[in-house]
């Protein structure tokens, strides 16, 4: 299937419009002390995390993702409470610093998007697509921000176990756009799918999704792709997550030949990189 060559988009961030015609990267900001990448992690807020933020907006990034729950498999769970603790006094501190900065406010549950919200974040990244907040449709919708659309089975404690696919590619999209229709019929209209590489998904699995990324496409909405350091990269390699940049941009320009539309990263300047270089070759051969 060829990518289509006329899907530019455009997105609506809380009154901001972003070009997806050229690819944009998300920088990953773990307000966490769990996630899998320990240079992503921050325990909370800090100068550290402040100065973080600001190299990655000057390395080009066009969205800071803000995450206080670790979706790492088999994360410990905790309470809605300790998770606004830990995001809104980032969002609130990097938007001081840094006014004109788009936020997206990484989360499964509709009290800390309703709150980040308020606080100045103007996207919404759902690992759980829903699934674990009934009332976070209806919430996406009153807001009226994006709203990314995750492919995942079960929760962080229990998605490992749940890998059984009829057919991968064909489950994963049905799953997606049975969600989608739903979402626009609330009148979301900004609404991006990650396939969910990692979430309730094998190695050899990942691998299918990436090399079938093109039909994702039907769907008719923007693709964000989150690869970054994550297993399928470094258990291939023989890696750790802190050796696994290379193999990132490699998988990263991987999705970018297939018509990704925003990169989800730790590493923003590489990324950047990955993007103008592929554009170069594509607008140039």
């Amino acid at each position: 299937m060829k990518v289509p060559q006329d899907s530019k988009k455009m997105l609506n961030a809380g009154g901001e419009l972003l070009d997806l015609s050229t690819p944009l990267v998300m920088g990953i900001l773990n307000i966490t002390p769990d996630s899998f990448f320990r240079g992503s992690r921050f325990g909370a807020y800090s100068e550290e995390l402040l100065q973080r933020a600001g190299e990655m907006l000057e390395s080009g990034a066009a969205i800071l993702d803000v995450g206080g729950y670790s979706t790492r498999p088999g994360a410990e769970d905790i309470p809605e409470s300790e998770e606004k603790d830990r995001v809104l006094p980032v969002v609130e501190a990097i938007l001081k610093a840094f006014p004109t900065a788009i936020l997206s406010i990484d989360t499964f549950r509709s009290g800390v998007a309703r709150e980040a919200a308020r606080s100045g974040a103007r996207m919404i990244n759902d690992v759980s697509g829903g699934n674990l907040d009934e009332a976070m449709f209806e919430t996406v919708a009153a807001l009226k921000l994006p709203y990314v659309l995750m492919h995942m089975r079960g929760t962080p404690q229990t998605m490992t176990q749940l890998t059984t696919y009829s057919h991968l590619l064909n489950d994963v999209i049905s799953e997606l756009q049975t969600k989608l229709a739903r979402l626009r019929s609330l009148g979301v209209a900004d609404v991006l799918i990650d396939p969910g590489f990692g979430f309730a998904k094998t190695v050899a699995q990942n691998f299918e999704l990436l090399r079938n990324l093109q039909y994702f496409h039907e769907l008719d909405a923007p693709l964000l792709i989150g690869l970054s350091r994550k297993s399928l990269i470094w258990r291939t390699l023989g890696v750790s997550a802190e050796e696994a940049l290379n193999g990132t941009t490699v998988l990263n320009t991987l999705a970018l030949t297939q018509g990704a539309h925003i990169l989800r990263v730790h590493d923003v300047k590489e990324a950047v990189e990955a993007i103008k270089l592929y554009e170069f070759v594509a607008r140039n051969g």
